[in-house]
């Protein structure tokens, strides 16, 4: 039986993202007083912006996401755990790490669990999701990846970056959820633009939805 979800349930699911290259610090601060009204469960940026968005959330409750290796997961290890080190040290509470793509699709799964827990580290005490950009990955890549994320400590893997060939589908939230079970969350993201879509994606198993769409997701009509 499917959950009966009402605005103030899909919001605190949204993670309300604004990666554009061309964000300026008004759409930032716009971002963050959505963010702010909607009580969503976190807002999405690029690190240059969580200095001003630990700021502007102050006191919100509302935590700071940051991406690390974003978009093409290619940095070396290292450079990402300082990425992250830093966006925590400046408040950020939640990573978005893009997984090591190149040695995914080498089968090397000792280095991108290798790659995983680094970031893993640096993060403490904040919260990792691992992007496996589910639409370069066959279905036992998927499978592969969401267990090096769940070895190397991560909390929650994550479907896409939104810059991929594709977004977050029904059939990878089932499969990444039938493949953690309860040790890991879901984080579904990449072409979410309506309620249909988020509700969809959460009754497939998904806990957070990745989104720019939000607020139009909540405006839409609940019947």
């Amino acid at each position: 039986m499917e959950k009966k979800w009402n605005n103030a349930g899909i919001a605190a699911t949204i993670d309300h993202t604004l990666l554009k290259a061309t964000a300026t610090e008004a759409a930032v601060r716009l971002l963050c007083a959505e963010a702010r009204k909607y009580r969503f469960a976190s807002v999405c940026v690029n690190p240059c912006w969580v200095p001003l968005c630990v700021e502007e959330l102050k006191g919100s409750g509302v935590p700071v996401c940051t991406v690390v290796g974003f978009p093409l997961g290619a940095n070396d290890s290292t450079t990402k755990a300082a990425e992250a080190r830093l966006a925590v040290s400046q408040g950020a509470g939640e990573v978005d790490m893009v997984m090591n793509l190149g040695k995914a699709k080498a089968g090397d799964w000792k280095a991108v669990k290798s790659d995983i827990g680094a970031v893993v580290a640096a993060s403490k005490p904040a919260i990792v999701k691992v992007i496996i950009e589910t639409c370069y990955l066959d279905a036992n890549e998927k499978i592969e990846a969401c267990k090096a994320a769940e070895s190397a400590g991560a909390d929650f893997v994550k479907t896409s970056t939104g810059f991929g060939t594709g977004g977050a589908t029904i059939e990878d939230v089932s499969l990444m959820k039938a493949t953690i079970g309860k040790s890991m969350k879901v984080k579904a993201s990449g072409g979410i633009k309506t309620r249909s879509d988020a509700l969809a994606l959460l009754n497939a198993g998904a806990d957070r939805i990745g989104a720019s769409a939000g607020v139009s997701i909540l405006g839409e009509s609940e019947n």
